[in-house]
């Protein structure tokens, strides 16, 4: 009997230890440890049975759905993927609306989730198949974070005209381009702790925590006040210590979407107790020298230095905000990222959709509907992202390419975490300025990654590396050969968008 209590306290034991041991996303995020995959349920697992991009619920298509949504949770374990970002999950507004089911970003209500992600064969209420959706996630070891709207819809104008801010004409004020949403007024003094709109806001964390999210992602978090922010992280932590906040805001963000809505810039708001921000890769496609990537890599880590809690960004490159990079650079320039995703120090993003190839190019694109969930008769669309406005479907490409591409990279990532998640980043000098260079080296091993920004044209190239010595034992993990190599000379022509990677083990 002794024996028996004693084998049952050390398996307590041991099973304690190892709950313990799991790490919280806003560690992971911390320690760049989070691959985040972003995903709009309305479409990731959408059934579209006639092939027309559209999910027409009369001819018995379903979209996404919290349930449905279980079945590819497999496949992104399969990517290396370990954390979900969730596109807004609250309901939609349906009047002065874009897209036949309402932008993801248009809130109408708090204090609800979109009855549009509801499977209505379940007997489960959303509330519980939101949460069942999320254990799921859980018990795979994928961690959630769900996306925070920045404004309001027009209907939840109509209800609560008080939310909202005015403009000279006495009519709610449309910030930027945004047509279906209109700015929330948020007060910047000691009013916020008795308003509604900070009592609502804090009604969305609750249920998120209630729910068994990881973290909330906050959208066009700039356009909100720093007392705001800090507030409402204190309040999340008070109930849920490790709750993360990512604020969507960028070094290339200096101007407010209007001339009545505040700009907290990412400084402000990594003080006020984000964990992270989005950063400036999606200007990759801009950045004309290994100098200017540098330059903002080094910035970043700089500005992490000042705080006292650790500070992170996202692997900005392609988002439900931005075009597929199948457009604006092709096959090639995808493979790039998704290595500079595996390699750089930040936590690595995709949307749903970019790993599949998928385009994002809608044939439907402001063609008449023929059903529609909202004022609007017409498909709207931002040709080359993510369909965030209707019920369209999965998304899909046309090769796998990419995913084999991703499953290579999440494999180097993994067998060298200790080099990506805590070594240094040192931009390496080529004699050709087109051709991109860094090294990331920690306790005697090293990862080199060389690429050819030029999408059209090869490039000659030769650099040298101080890191390789006579016992250097050097492995590539991507393209080339040692040939290329001649003691610590590095000389290849590369090919347009091409890139090579190798490690190097002292």
């Amino acid at each position: 009997m002794k024996k028996f209590l004693g084998l049952l306290l050390l398996l307590l034991f041991i099973n304690n230890n190892s709950l313990a041991a799991e790490p919280s996303l806003r560690e992971m995020f911390q320690n760049n440890e989070a691959v985040i995959y972003g995903v709009n349920l309305r479409t990731f697992n959408a059934n579209d049975i006639n092939g027309n991009g559209i999910i027409e619920i009369s001819k018995g298509e379903n979209p996404g759905s919290f349930i449905n949504a279980v079945d590819r949770l497999d496949e992104l374990k399969e990517l290396g993927i370990n954390t979900l970002h969730v596109l807004p999950i609250t309901p939609v507004g349906k009047i002065k609306a874009l897209g036949t089911a309402g932008s993801l970003y248009a809130l109408s209500d708090f204090t609800t989730l979109n009855l549009q992600l509801v499977d209505s064969q379940s007997e489960l209420s959303v509330k519980e198949q939101a949460k069942y959706f999320i254990d799921e996630c859980h018990k795979r070891g994928i961690k959630v974070i769900i996306d925070m709207p920045s404004c309001g819809a027009y209907d939840l104008y109509i209800n609560r005209p008080d939310l909202f801010l005015l403009d000279k004409d006495g009519m709610p004020d449309t910030p930027a381009d945004w047509l279906d949403v209109r700015l929330f007024n948020v007060p910047d003094n000691n009013q916020l702790y008795h308003s509604d709109i900070f009592v609502l806001h804090k009604i969305f964390v609750n249920n998120m925590i209630q729910l068994g999210a990881d973290g909330i992602r906050a959208d066009v978090a700039t356009i909100k006040p720093y007392i705001f922010w800090k507030e409402l992280i204190k309040y999340a932590r008070e109930k849920k210590p490790d709750f993360m906040f990512l604020a969507e805001a960028s070094e290339s963000w200096t101007k407010p979407a209007s001339d009545k809505a505040y700009f907290t810039d990412y400084k402000k708001l990594l003080e006020a107790g984000f964990d992270g921000y989005y950063g400036s890769y999606f200007e990759l496609k801009n950045w004309k020298t290994m100098d200017e990537m540098a330059s903002s890599i080094k910035k970043q880590q700089k500005l992490f230095k000042k705080y006292n809690d650790k500070k992170s960004v996202i692997g900005s490159f392609e988002t439900h905000d931005t075009v597929s990079p199948l457009l604006t650079g092709g096959e090639n320039f995808s493979k790039i990222i998704i290595w500079l995703n595996a390699t750089l120090p930040l936590n690595p993003y995709y949307i749903d959709g970019f790993l599949q190839a998928d385009d994002y190019m809608y044939d439907y694109s402001n063609k008449k509907a023929s059903e529609t969930y909202t004022d609007d008769e017409y498909y709207y669309v931002h040709q080359g992202q993510i369909d965030i406005f209707n019920l369209s479907r999965k998304p899909i490409g046309y090769t796998d390419k990419l995913i084999k591409e991703q499953q290579k990279a999440m494999t180097l990532r993994n067998n060298y975490k200790d080099v990506i998640t805590k070594g240094d980043f040192i931009p390496l000098k080529t004699d050709n300025e087109n051709v991109f260079a860094f090294i990331r080296t920690y306790n005697k091993n090293s990862i080199v990654v060389i690429f050819n920004k030029n999408l059209v044209s090869s490039e000659d190239t030769k650099l040298k590396i101080k890191n390789i010595k006579k016992r250097t034992k050097i492995t590539f993990v991507k393209d080339s050969n040692p040939d290329n190599l001649e003691k610590t000379t590095f000389s290849k022509k590369l090919k347009p968008a091409e890139i090579i990677i190798f490690t190097l083990q002292n």
